[in-house]
């Protein structure tokens, strides 16, 4: 019986990969390789010399603190920091697309812009150029109208479209817009061909890149589906990390009026989306998907509104309601208020459209007695609270404009909202609580003594979370998120 030669074939496509990889890269290698010995063997020999030269000096114990000495110690400790900067800067200029122009980007047509240009086109066709958009918009203030910036952009090379990385992509402009168009589908079709010529750079947006690859990760991921589950919460990323116990609490009353339901640990992928990696969104999106539904799950549960809109808007075969509304529609578990205290509402933009979410979010804190002070911007017309479209890392100017019309718009009532995003970032503000903190600690929401974990931390509360919920919840189904290119299999 002959042996199989699989074995053999990989380790003869494994070397000629490796082969491949460095002629493809040699530029770099080779690169990395001058860089060293050029700029790090004759300036490190220098130092090190140096310092052994003022340690030969010491001749009395006063010496020691000479200010020769401290220098040249000082620049033994600093150097290696700077050698490391300067080849992790190197590399990433080498590596990222974005750095080299449209000509290194690997895209899926021969020219991005095409995909795009009926949206231009209709913009420009369409606009009236009325000015309604405009208003209470950093972006469009400082761009200019809709019809002005699709004609730029029909025209402008791909390093002037980065203009839409400004734009929150709230939706507030089409909500208002008496044509019925959208410049905010403009503006992300847009992102997506930056991403296709190679105009994104990633190293821009790392911190919640890594957010988003935390949250998908064996670690911080986690599946846990009882005997007979169709139905999971998926509270999404912020509110377990920054709010664990009322997450826990959560769960733990939608479970009983539903005793079966699941709960997925999760990240939905709304940053690749909105930067416009669609490749990566779907990726990663559509794993999740086809595992929930190849597993009979036929309806979420959300409570985070990012998470609310990716499942509407990509899941398949899945309905999908928020926590709130069904809160809300069993009327158990809500604790009575400060009977006559004032709130206002903060609508979130990714939810400007769900009016039954909105009425939900009313009705549970009027039956608890608060009264509500409604503010112009709000359900349809509300407003981005700041952190849209990740804006603040290319323009934290526009975000804090968006942030304060709505403090003042707040007229000195506290807010009350239903994304743990739109919390934290509008708290800079104006005192701001998620709703979930007054269903369950409504004397320390009203009173300003929450302790709302930060990151690092949100990390810790995570992994503490979901080492509970392991234990407490009794799955025939588990796993974590596998590895997308080696899925692993289930485990009862």
């Amino acid at each position: 019986m002959t042996m199989p030669h699989e074995p053999l074939q990989q380790l003869v496509s494994a070397r000629a990969g490796f082969a491949q990889m460095l002629i493809k890269h040699r530029r770099i290698l080779v690169g990395m390789a001058i860089l060293v010995l050029v700029l790090g063997l004759p300036p490190g020999t220098a130092i090190f010399v140096n310092a052994g030269v003022q340690i030969a000096r010491i001749e009395t114990v006063s010496g020691i603190l000479s200010p020769g000495l401290i220098l040249s110690l000082a620049l033994v400790g600093i150097f290696p920091l700077a050698v490391r900067w300067g080849l992790a800067r190197f590399h990433r200029q080498t590596r990222d697309p974005a750095n080299f122009g449209s000509s290194s980007a690997t895209t899926r047509s021969a020219d991005p812009r095409h995909s795009v240009d009926p949206l231009l086109q209709e913009i420009q066709d369409r606009c009236t150029e009325c000015g309604a958009c405009q208003k209470n918009c950093a972006f469009l203030t400082r761009y200019g109208l809709p019809r002005t910036i699709a004609a730029e952009l029909a025209r402008a090379p791909f390093s002037r479209w980065n203009m839409a990385y400004e734009c929150s992509l709230c939706g507030l402009c089409g909500a208002v817009c008496p044509e019925h168009l959208d410049p905010a589908r403009m503006f992300l079709e847009t992102r997506r061909r930056c991403v296709e010529a190679g105009q994104l750079n990633t190293s821009v947006y790392r911190a919640i890149l890594g957010y988003e690859n935390r949250g998908v990760s064996p670690l911080f991921s986690w599946y846990g589906l009882p005997e007979g589950c169709d139905t999971i919460f998926f509270p999404g990323c912020a509110l377990p990390g920054t709010r664990p116990a009322i997450t826990r609490h959560l769960y733990r009353q939608l479970r009983a009026s539903i005793p079966t339901l699941g709960l997925v640990l999760d990240c939905c992928a709304k940053p690749s989306h909105d930067l416009g990696r669609e490749d990566r969104f779907h990726q990663l999106f559509d794993e999740m998907n086809e595992y929930l539904t190849a597993h009979g799950i036929r309806t979420v549960l959300t409570a985070c509104p990012n998470c609310t809109r990716m499942f509407r808007q990509y899941g398949r075969g899945i309905q999908v309601r928020t926590v709130y509304e069904t809160l809300f529609d069993d009327g158990n578990g809500v604790r009575a208020g400060a009977a006559g205290t004032v709130l206002g509402v903060h609508d979130p933009c990714g939810l400007r459209d769900d009016l039954s979410t909105q009425r939900a979010v009313r009705g549970l804190l009027t039956r608890m007695g608060y009264s509500l002070a409604e503010m112009k911007h709000r359900g349809k017309r509300t407003l981005c609270c700041g952190e849209g479209g990740m804006v603040s890392a290319v323009n934290p100017k526009f975000a804090e404009a968006w942030a304060r019309i709505r403090g003042n718009e707040a007229d000195g009532h506290k807010l009350i909202t239903y994304c743990a995003g739109c919390a934290g970032f509008l708290n800079r503000v104006v005192p701001t609580v998620h709703i979930a903190d007054l269903l369950y600690r409504p004397e320390a929401a009203l009173d300003g003594d929450l302790k709302i974990a930060r990151a690092p931390f949100t990390y810790w509360n995570r992994l503490r979370l979901k080492r509970r919920m392991q234990k407490e919840i009794r799955p025939k189904w588990q796993r974590t998120r596998p590895p997308l290119s080696n899925p692993t299999r289930d485990q009862a």
